[in-house]
């Protein structure tokens, strides 16, 4: 249960931090491009291979510290952090072709499902 408690903190602080960041991000440079999906997707990326790191040579944390910073506030916050470091996983293990082919697919996949979910959306509530 703890755990759960854990996650869902850390989810709801990187939820509010992205709201703001896009706010901000609009704010200052208005609706053209999405600069504040930019931002959080690399912020978050950033930020989860230092925690990765960190945790991982100097850092000793609790596993529900470590599940509050990365799948609930990171998750959050921005899901690319994760597919970031899925990636750089495989890369960093020789599955450089593997990687690739995650990348590839991962994206085409995502927005070609949100277009999907678009047209049939649009064809149910017309």
């Amino acid at each position: 249960m703890n755990m759960i408690l854990a996650i869902a903190l850390g989810g709801a602080a990187g939820a509010v931090g992205r709201h703001f960041v896009n706010v901000g991000m609009v704010s200052l440079v208005g609706h053209g491009f999405p600069w504040g999906t930019l931002v959080v997707n690399v912020v978050g990326s950033l930020i989860m291979g230092v925690l990765i790191h960190a945790m991982a040579t100097s850092w000793t944390v609790s596993p529900e510290l470590r599940a509050l910073m990365t799948v609930g506030a990171l998750g959050a916050f921005t899901t690319f952090s994760t597919f970031s470091l899925d990636v750089v996983l495989l890369y960093e293990r020789g599955q450089v072709g593997l990687a690739a082919i995650y990348v590839i697919v991962s994206v085409t996949l995502s927005v070609g499902a949100l277009f999907v979910g678009l047209k049939l959306a649009r064809t149910v509530f017309a």
